[in-house]
This record gives C-alpha cells, sequence and structure tokens, in this order.
C-alpha cells in the first residue's frame, strides 16, 4: 500500500512540472545597442554553419 502512495504522489509531482508558467519574465535588451547587433550576426552564422553541416 505504501509503494502505490509514493507512486501517486510522484505523478502529481511531475504533471505538476509539465505547467506552463504564467508570468513571462520581462528581458530589457536594447536592440539598437552595436553589441546586440554583434551577437545576433554570430549567432545567426553559426546557425548557417550548423545547418550546411546538417545536410
Amino acid at each position: 500500500m505504501t509503494s502505490s502512495k509514493s507512486a501517486n504522489s510522484g505523478q502529481t509531482t511531475a504533471v505538476d512540472n509539465k505547467k506552463p508558467q504564467e508570468q513571462e519574465e520581462e528581458i530589457d535588451i536594447d536592440l539598437e545597442a552595436p553589441e546586440t547587433e554583434k551577437a545576433a550576426l554570430a549567432i545567426q552564422n553559426q546557425f548557417r554553419r550548423f545547418q550546411k553541416k546538417k545536410k
């Protein structure tokens, strides 16, 4: 009987962890900053390289 109780509580925890957060964290990023633009270009280049390797 004890094992079924722990299994049920484990299932409840798993279900609770799957719920999405209702409040989103607000992030303040200056999209006009030169550092942001450089970072975006670097990420895009890496992604393009990854896509080429994938083919």
